[in-house]
């Protein structure tokens, strides 16, 4: 199984590190590149050379936001799958996320186990696009 190869955008130092921590060793996921900003990400993401299964966006970042990220991530064809993982994950901020193309929104105080359990689906290749943290 090829691991996933996945693109963090998250401002908290401690967050990021856990989170590729904790996705390297339960799931087959690589980390290719990290943002803690909007244009880092957007940059990034818009080159040519930078395909990613999955990309995982906070929303509120050290400048700009991860609406921002999404944008410009559903204009790009090598970003398969897009989702947001954020302490704001209101119904209003997970519609918006929605609308802007993510295929699922987790909550980071009560939703890692879903996301994991995405993650553990879509690289088996059988994630589903509910939007919401719970899955279908």
């Amino acid at each position: 199984m090829q691991p996933l190869r996945t693109y963090i955008v998250e401002d908290s130092p401690v967050i990021r590190e856990n989170l590729i921590a904790t996705l390297e060793e339960l799931l087959p996921v690589q980390v290719v590149g990290t943002a803690e900003d909007e244009a880092t990400a957007v940059q990034w993401l818009t080159g040519p050379d930078n395909p990613v299964d999955l990309l995982i966006v906070d929303i509120f970042l050290k400048a700009g936001t991860g609406l921002g990220v999404l944008r410009a991530a559903a204009g790009q064809p090598q970003c398969q799958h897009v989702v947001v993982l954020s302490n704001f994950a209101t119904p209003d901020m997970r519609s918006k996320c929605l609308e802007l193309g993510a295929d699922q929104v987790f909550d980071k105080s009560n939703e890692i186990d879903a996301l994991i359990q995405y993650c553990d689906r879509l690289a088996n290749g059988n994630a589903s696009h509910s939007g919401h943290g719970a899955l279908a």
